[in-house]
């Protein structure tokens, strides 16, 4: 069982992503893929009248304030036209792709935030009516379900709150919960670099392994921006049993066959 996350950014490969996907397949494996969509989500909402509003926590991560407007549009972009994009080219690659939210049969469970304490220079300010979340759980029945009749998950980062709202949660720890949840041997995370560099952009300075106990040295170190929600990623699918994580380039062909055969950052359970 293969889980991967592809992300956001408008300079990763989509057509060798979906190729690659399509060719694991018909291979005889199971996958299922999680998608990001910020970028298309950023250009929408601005087309909107409703610009993004990103603020760093005091923990140092960057997040997006959701309030309810922005919530609808964030379903609209990532559970529709993202998340059906990905799926029309799937099928017409013979892959009986199906496209997902987490709201949909319950498949992701969260809790709502409320509330964002953002840190501006040495103030902290509070953003209230956030509906962003983080995950509580995956309906693995569903997607075992799906896998078992031979349709690949897509899923979209839409989670469902115990009151019945939707939530915008991170797709990398929506991928790592997934992964947990379904057993899988490997959770893939592609992005727009070729997995953690020490120093940031020069990608020759590619960490190829990270032991997972100095995982929490490394983002401190090393991880900038989306990186570090990458690495806080591979940290919980660590802790939910997932033995190996790969950071890897989503911009090349063959994505998913050059990560599996050792092109990105590896991070394995108890290295």
């Amino acid at each position: 069982m293969l889980v991967v996350k592809f992300g956001g950014n408008g300079d990763l490969n989509l057509e060798a992503f979906c190729s690659d996907v399509a060719f694991m397949v018909q291979n005889g494996h199971k996958v299922v893929v999680v998608h990001g969509g910020s970028r298309e989500m950023d250009l929408i909402s601005e087309k909107l009248g409703k610009p993004p509003l990103f603020v760093n926590t005091p923990s140092g991560f960057q997040c997006r304030y959701t309030d309810r407007e922005t919530m609808e549009i964030f379903t609209m972009v990532l559970a529709g036209r993202v998340n059906k994009l990905l799926v029309e080219k799937l099928q017409k690659l013979g892959v009986n792709a199906i496209g997902l939210s987490g709201l949909d049969g319950g498949l992701i469970r969260g809790e709502r935030k409320g509330v964002i304490i953002a840190q501006e220079g040495g103030k902290k300010k509070v953003l209230k009516g956030d509906y962003g979340g983080t995950v509580k759980a995956v309906n693995a029945e569903l997607l075992l379900l799906l896998l078992e009749r031979g349709y690949t998950p897509v899923i979209a980062p839409v989670a469902l709150s115990d009151e019945g709202e939707a939530l915008n949660v991170d797709g990398d720890r929506v991928a790592a919960a997934v992964a947990g949840a379904l057993g899988a041997e490997t959770l893939l995370i592609l992005s727009g670099v070729p997995g953690l560099l020490s120093v940031f952009p020069d990608e020759s300075t590619l960490i190829t392994e990270i032991p997972a106990p100095k995982l929490g040295e490394c983002i401190e170190l090393y991880a900038q921006g989306r990186m570090k929600k990458k690495l806080l990623g591979a940290v919980e699918a660590l802790n939910y049993g997932v033995p190996l994580v790969i950071l890897a380039d989503g911009r090349v062909e063959k994505p998913i066959r050059r990560a599996l055969e050792g092109c990105g950052t590896f991070i394995r359970q108890g290295g």
